[in-house]
């Protein structure tokens, strides 16, 4: 069983939820091999970590650096033609892609189910990333400040691990993936923290580079 990394507050609350939903959290604590992190920094996980660098680089290779930006850029085109029309953003920053998916597209409310109309677009990603094998997988979920804030961080997380776990196992290898809870606590810009928009789920993926 590889070990799971969780880091927050609400770690109790995750860990009580697990234990009595037997939902995706628990099926990945008890060994789906999936890393969460509630409430940490993305920076850290999105190629920020050498060790989980060093793993992903040795199960499904790294890219050499000049090849990067091509690498990418393939990825992120096929990524915009398989979510177009979808509701889901593709935005790239750097070297990373950032795929975002409002709530309403993705879950019902107060849930972590995946909406029937979601698994299409969700099995085409998962097709893109086994064909594209040499990138960090974050899966960060965020919520609205609407409601408790230990609930909105538990919920975050729930979806987040729910996502994860379905790419897991349309064959992206668990060791690229991350499963992250952010809570409440990075509202997008210009918008109020409670506003509905603010409920998304955000994929985020990240070159693994040689040396």
């Amino acid at each position: 069983m590889k070990h799971l990394i969780i880091a927050s507050s609400a770690t109790a609350l995750l860990l009580a939820g697990c234990a009595t939903d037997g939902g995706p959290s628990q099926r990945v604590l008890t060994g789906a091999g999936i890393g969460a992190v509630t409430g940490g920094a993305l920076g850290t996980l999105a190629g920020g970590d050498d060790g989980r660098n060093a793993a992903i680089g040795a199960a499904v290779g790294a890219i050499a650096g000049a090849a990067v930006g091509d690498y990418m850029d393939r990825q992120e085109e096929r990524l915009r033609q398989q979510t177009a029309g979808t509701g889901i953003e593709v935005d790239r920053q750097g070297d990373q892609i950032y795929l975002t998916a409002p709530s309403n597209v993705t879950f019902e409310v107060n849930s972590a189910s995946i909406q029937p109309q979601f698994y299409g677009t969700l099995n085409d990603i998962a097709r893109t990333l086994v064909d594209y094998p040499s990138t960090a997988v974050d899966v960060v979920g965020h919520a609205s400040a609407d409601g408790p804030a230990d609930y909105n961080m538990q919920l975050s997380q729930r979806r987040a691990v729910t996502v994860a776990d379905y790419l897991n196992a349309q064959g992206i290898d668990a060791v690229r993936l991350y499963a992250t809870g952010m809570g409440e606590t990075q509202p997008l810009p210009g918008i109020s923290p409670e506003d509905p928009a603010n409920r998304r789920v955000e994929i985020v993926l990240t070159p693994i580079t040689q040396g």
